[in-house]
């Protein structure tokens, strides 16, 4: 059966969507079968993957709110073993159309369900906030993954989501768990990130990915060009970092 992990995090500019893109993709590197769903509005994660999200005709907007089958929103991405069920600005509207609706917190749910044997990872990126979208994110999940930037009010942020995601666990999702903390945007240079890294550590009894990823220019570049990573600097110090930290993902989850 297939790992549902969601990449979660309420403070925008974390490296949430720059983490769906490219841990995906090395998922797929190594040879796991891996669907990607885009529930941010924005539709970055979509592009990132090479998929004009302006031309796509079945996004998760469509999944959710109308009667489509999820094999139809299924699209190639621009990594073999890649799939992705994309976004684009049609789901901006999807939060005032699910209010009405009778189980609106399992929408997702009960489309994903039947596809997750077909791969051994799905990966959700949710919106920067704690919306209906990604409470259906969070329905949907086995474990969420949550990248921490490297700045002081990082732990900050982090307390509030985890009081989120225990709620969740309370009363939607019993067997909700936190996947693991990632640290993204790591300047070794400063003092700061270091401090942040070591806070977090002692502060927080959950799972920490040993992997850091750094910041690097051509991780900031790659989504313009439709590619992640791995395809577009295959030997930068972006791309060896998601590598390893795919590596920890597989890791972890054939221990669990």
């Amino acid at each position: 059966m297939g790992r549902i992990i969601a990449v979660a995090n309420q403070k925008g500019g974390v490296g949430k969507t720059t983490t769906s893109i490219n841990l995906s993709a090395c998922l797929a590197e190594m040879g796991q079968k891996v669907l990607t769903i885009d529930m941010d509005p924005q539709g970055n994660t979509t592009s990132g993957l090479g998929i004009d999200k302006n031309q796509v005709e079945n996004t998760v907007y469509e999944l959710i709110l109308e009667d489509i089958s999820v094999e139809d929103c299924i699209q190639q991405s621009a990594m073999e073993g890649l799939n992705v069920i994309a976004s684009n600005i049609n789901l901006s509207g999807a939060e005032v159309e699910l209010i009405s609706l009778d189980n609106k917190e399992y929408l997702l749910k009960g489309k994903i369900e039947s596809v997750r044997d077909d791969y051994d990872f799905v990966i959700i990126d949710c919106p920067p906030s704690l919306n209906l979208l990604t409470i259906n994110a969070m329905t949907t999940a086995d474990t969420i993954l949550v990248p921490i930037q490297c700045e002081y009010y990082a732990l900050e942020g982090l307390s509030q989501l985890i009081h989120t995601i225990d709620l969740i666990k309370d009363r939607l999702n019993p067997s909700l768990e936190i996947e693991g903390v990632v640290f993204t945007m790591f300047d070794g240079r400063t003092n700061l990130s270091l401090q942040v890294v070591e806070n977090v550590k002692e502060n927080l009894d959950r799972n920490i990915y040993k992997t850091i990823i750094p910041r690097n220019v051509r991780l900031a570049e790659a989504p313009s060009y439709g590619m992640p990573i791995n395809m577009y600097d295959t030997r930068s110090s972006g791309a060896e970092a998601y590598r390893l930290l795919a590596e920890e993902v597989i890791q972890y989850n054939t221990q669990r």
